[in-house]
């Protein structure tokens, strides 16, 4: 029932790793439940591929199962919308522009699908998945048995969820969302500018995964801070002196941090190259594939950040990416 030897490189966005022994696409519940039982048989290691938009294979590939949920079906009643977890981002977007509801404006031109998108209460622009998630439905790899759980049972926090941490290790089926009816051109105008911004600030012209750091709350910053204005603050490392001081840009993710990006930015990496991936001159927070870069690559340059910006800041940056 599975495919052997898949190039999954194919199906994530930075085109980069080795083959996945097996690979399944599952098409409704039962199907992804089978290839679960039949994975335990053959006691396979198994993760669950999404969009593969925040996702780095390794150059060795994947030894076990790479099971895609390709979950597919909106159904809306009134302002409230039932959705497969295989549902691309775009297309719940489009959706809800065409039904006049308001709620993922600030998601217009996020990646990805909406079982990932919740697994990892994706967010931008001051929003996050979690703003409109009604329910989530799952499964129990253990036991195969469905679960769902209500807004206030799914543990969302900063890019997380109980399905994230979760050592259950379920599956998302589906969620239920909950929007505010809005008027549909107002609501298409919003989207259209974040995807203009997105155009304009990232590096899509190159094979990339998204943001790979989390963006660094004021709170987690081990620093004394000097506030300037409302949008700007002094940064002093408290333990070492010689630290650097710098001062920095704060925004709202949806409470205040500060750009992992600026950071990077800050210590002098915009442009630095290892093999074929590159820290991205346009956004710093973007490592991109651009010449037929290696897994490896890609690690080095994230390991090369977290250093330089402990040495430099005595700030721990966190990875958003997820490697397999």
């Amino acid at each position: 029932m599975f495919k052997e030897n898949f190039p999954i490189h194919t199906l994530t966005s930075y085109k980069i790793g080795g083959p996945a022994r097996y690979f399944f696409e599952a098409k409704n519940p039962d199907e992804l439940k089978r290839a679960v039982e039949e994975a335990k048989k053959r006691n396979l290691e198994f993760f669950v591929l999404g969009g593969g938009t925040n996702l780095l294979i390794d150059d060795k590939g994947f030894p076990g199962l790479v099971l895609k949920p390709s979950i597919n079906f909106i159904e809306s009643s009134g302002k409230e919308v039932s959705v497969g977890a295989g549902v691309s981002m775009p297309d719940l977007i489009n959706f809800s522009i065409e039904r006049g509801l308001s709620g993922l404006e600030w998601a217009g031109g996020l990646p990805g699908t909406v079982g990932g998108a919740v697994r990892g209460n994706a967010g931008c622009f001051g929003g996050e998945i979690k703003d409109v998630v009604k329910s989530v439905k799952s499964i129990d790899v253990e036991t195969l048995r469905e679960i769902e759980r209500d807004f206030s049972d799914c543990n969302f926090s900063y890019r997380s969820s109980i399905f994230k941490n979760s050592p259950k290790k379920e599956i998302i089926l589906s969620a239920v969302f909950s929007f505010k009816k809005g008027d549909a051109k107002e609501i298409g105008k919003s989207v259209s500018e974040k995807i203009l911004y997105r155009l304009d600030r990232h590096p899509l012209e190159y094979p990339n995964a998204g943001s790979i750091f989390k963006n660094v709350p004021l709170s987690q910053i081990n620093a004394d801070i000097t506030q300037i204005n409302a949008d700007t603050i002094r940064v002093h490392p408290r333990n070492n002196p010689r630290k650097s001081a710098f001062t920095a840009p704060v925004k709202l993710d949806p409470f205040p941090v500060v750009p992992a990006a600026y950071i990077i930015s800050e210590a002098g990496l915009k442009g630095v190259s290892i093999g074929g991936a590159m820290i991205s001159p346009k956004h710093p927070n973007f490592i991109v594939n651009v010449f037929e870069a290696k897994s490896s690559d890609i690690k080095s340059l994230i390991n090369l950040v977290k250093v330089e910006v402990k040495n430099k800041f005595d700030i721990e940056l966190e990875e958003e990416i997820i490697a397999a």
